[in-house]
């Protein structure tokens, strides 16, 4: 299903913010972990959100305007070795920005790379939320890469750390997981 969804705009510091109007769903993750591939998805929009196979490509805070009722967030990624780093500095210290202070965040929305799992960056984001007690979902992405015996192994290794019951596998292929994820927002949001 195609959704009607806009580009509103990139910013690359606080003050370039939208104005807080609807609430907001935040994508996080890991470099390269499938985050603009899922909003494509997710909106049924193959070029809202450039997706690339090179790692860093987001690197600004996107706003895209969906239904008229949400604002999708795609955040960059984290763990890009190669970024300069006062450029991942200045990544960080944007998100962090949106992250604590944004009053319409309803949702985060983390991306696990599923034939990676957990890795330290992603599990540190995992605590900064639970602390900050802001609400999340965690997405298992490109599961279609995996075999069934890798997939178990990766659903064993990702819930050690988060309930089976609330994992939603994605697959871009397919479309797996695209439903689950519109339900987990609609509940969030009320959109």
């Amino acid at each position: 299903m195609e959704w009607p969804a806009e580009f509103l705009l990139s910013a690359v510091e606080p003050a370039q913010f939208p104005p807080e109007t609807l609430p907001e769903v935040a994508f996080l993750g890991r470099s390269n972990a499938g985050k603009s591939t899922l909003l494509n998805c997710l909106t049924g929009k193959k070029e809202l959100a450039y997706s690339s196979s090179t790692a860093g490509r987001t690197q600004a805070v996107n706003f895209f305007r969906v239904d008229g009722k949400v604002i999708f967030v795609d955040l960059p990624g984290y763990g890009h070795a190669s970024a300069p780093k006062h450029l991942s500095r200045m990544w960080r210290e944007t998100v962090n920005a949106y992250l604590l202070e944004r009053k319409s965040l309803r949702l985060c929305v983390v991306l696990l790379d599923a034939r990676r799992g957990w890795m330290a960056a992603d599990l540190q984001l995992k605590d900064w939320l639970d602390y900050r007690q802001r609400a999340y979902v965690v997405v298992a992405t490109k599961v279609d890469k995996l075999n069934q015996k890798e997939r178990h192994q990766s659903q064993i290794a990702i819930c050690k750390h988060y309930p089976s019951e609330d994992l939603i596998w994605f697959s871009a292929v397919n479309g797996q997981g695209v439903k689950e994820l519109w339900q987990a927002i609609s509940k969030t949001t009320g959109s």
